[in-house]
């Protein structure tokens, strides 16, 4: 498992752009598009150091806003998604969702498990 981004709750994608740009050196911003799969919109910010941030705002967010969390979850890709999530579920990790193909990733396989680590995705590479 290699890390690949962080993935932040927000309620408003742009307010939080804007946030970041005044804090961080920003390289790249990806279109804000909506994964129907998801069911969330997306976004994924490049930082200077190649750092990645996915925002993430929509339905799926919703109850950790709430609660006023908003680092949502860490993603680490994958050379094989499925043996990955075996490995992890053997260890105790919890499967949340279907491995499903993520847009913001050019359709790249992601799925996501609760682990002793918080919530995590993988995304097979």
């Amino acid at each position: 498992m290699k890390f690949h981004h962080i993935g932040i709750a927000t309620e408003d994608i742009n307010k939080t752009i804007k946030y970041i740009k005044e804090l961080m050196s920003v390289i790249n911003i990806s279109d804000i598009i909506y994964d129907e799969l998801q069911d969330a919109s997306l976004c994924m910010i490049t930082l200077e150091d190649n750092t990645k941030i996915e925002l993430i705002s929509g339905k799926v967010v919703e109850n950790v806003l709430k609660k006023r969390q908003f680092l949502y979850h860490t993603c680490y890709s994958v050379s094989n998604i499925e043996e990955t999530i075996n490995k992890l579920i053997s260890m105790g990790a919890l499967q949340v969702n279907d491995i499903k193909p993520a847009i913001l990733f050019n359709n790249k396989k992601v799925v996501f498990l609760m682990t002793e680590l918080g919530l995590i995705e993988l995304v097979e590479e």
